[in-house]
């Protein structure tokens, strides 16, 4: 299993935690923080990564949701397989450039703005830019290339794991939610990108990373449209 315990638990084993209060202590939030944290009721905010972040070895994408490499590239520990995240390369072109048989090409929607932040979003035709990605990569993830479609995240709401202007690749053929996965949804005519959690009577959780400035919000299930879960994003500051 990779659930948000298990990496918190192998986290606070390599810092010599051993109780939930020194969790909570090293992450500057409340014990009951913590304690949901290991129940599976709420997600990591953006206070708690951030101070992962700075104080351990750990990724703050791993540490999030699980998937990404599980250290940060500067970090000393052990190597990391590389096939984990290499999913492509941040090239765009137009059509016209060849491709070579391991590759294939996703569109790249330059100027659909999913939105992490207030929700505003606008869309216009594609306007062929593509990427690229590696055959092996998706077949390996189960990802067909043709279910893909790559858009930009707009706002603050998902940092620090992927800040404003992030490139996202959504795989629009995951729409059944897995509690604490990150997916592009439309709500009520606003296309963002949230984590989401499901509730009993057919209600859904929605979370930010940034929860501060975002407090988490319920609305039901019927409110929302799955477009697909967010598989990989690229961040270049």
């Amino acid at each position: 299993m990779n659930t948000l315990k298990d990496r918190l638990e192998e986290l606070m084993a390599e810092h010599g935690l051993t109780t939930q209060q020194q969790l909570a202590d090293f992450a500057g939030v409340s014990k009951g923080l913590v304690g949901q944290w290991f129940n599976g009721s709420t997600g990591l905010g953006a206070k708690p990564l951030l101070a992962f972040g700075k104080k351990t070895r750990f990724s703050t994408q791993w540490l999030a949701d699980g998937t990404g490499e599980k250290y940060q590239p500067d970090s000393t520990g052990k190597p990391i397989e590389s096939n984990a995240t290499a999913f492509a390369m941040v090239e765009t072109w137009q059509d016209g450039t060849p491709l070579n048989n391991a590759e294939c090409e996703v569109p790249f929607l330059k100027e659909v703005r999913l939105s992490a932040g207030s929700g505003a979003f606008e869309a216009s035709d594609f306007n062929g830019y593509k990427l690229r990605f590696h055959k092996s990569t998706l077949h390996r993830k189960g990802i067909n290339p043709k279910d893909v479609v790559c858009v930009s995240a707009d706002g603050n709401s998902m940092e620090p794991v992927f800040p404003d202007g992030a490139t996202l690749g959504v795989d629009t053929s995951q729409k059944h939610i897995k509690d604490g996965k990150i997916y592009a949804i439309n709500h009520d005519g606003w296309l963002r990108t949230k984590i989401l959690y499901r509730l009993p009577g057919n209600r859904i959780r929605i979370h930010s990373y940034n929860e501060d400035e975002h407090p988490n919000e319920e609305v039901d299930a019927s409110d929302i449209q799955i477009i697909g879960r967010v598989f990989w994003w690229s961040v270049l500051d």
